[in-house]
């Protein structure tokens, strides 16, 4: 039976990646914050496509209605991922107390995991920032075709 000083002990080397579980849950806010206005935005396209007569606006909002597509597959991606990353750190977790309480060395199955989820975060942040690019490229592309009406 561990004494309360070992607990203290095992509680704080899990502290760190509980904060990690926190910045993960942040993130998995923000992305789903921006799925869901992806698809609301993705629905207005749908329904839009189907009533345009004008050949070029058909064009364009065919084009963004693909890339609002292509959003969707990325973030979708960076959530799964994420969710991926958030199980593995609980495994840690759940580990580096197992460990403790069954006084086994788990150690290198912790820092494999851990390593995997730390992966994982980073090809969801990957996915993300491609995500982002491409929202940003695709309003380029709507301001310049505005300007080029305008002028």
């Amino acid at each position: 039976m561990a004494t309360i000083n070992e607990l203290a002990q095992v509680i704080q080397i899990v502290v760190a990646p509980i904060f990690m579980l926190t910045g993960i849950a942040g993130f998995l806010n923000v992305m789903s914050g921006r799925l869901g206005r992806i698809v609301d935005r993705a629905r207005i396209m749908e329904r839009r496509v189907h009533t345009i007569k004008n050949p070029e606006f058909l064009e364009q909002s065919e084009f963004e209605l693909k890339n609002l597509w292509r959003r969707i597959t990325l973030i979708n991606s960076s959530i799964g991922l994420c969710t991926a990353c958030a199980l593995f750190v609980c495994s840690v977790v759940v580990l580096l107390f197992l460990g403790d309480l069954l006084l086994f060395d788990f150690s290198r199955i912790i820092m494999t995991l851990f390593v995997i989820a730390l992966f994982l975060l980073i090809f969801a942040l990957l996915a993300f920032l491609k995500e982002v690019q491409l929202a940003t490229r695709t309003l380029k592309m709507g301001k310049e075709i505005v300007e080029d009406e305008s002028t």
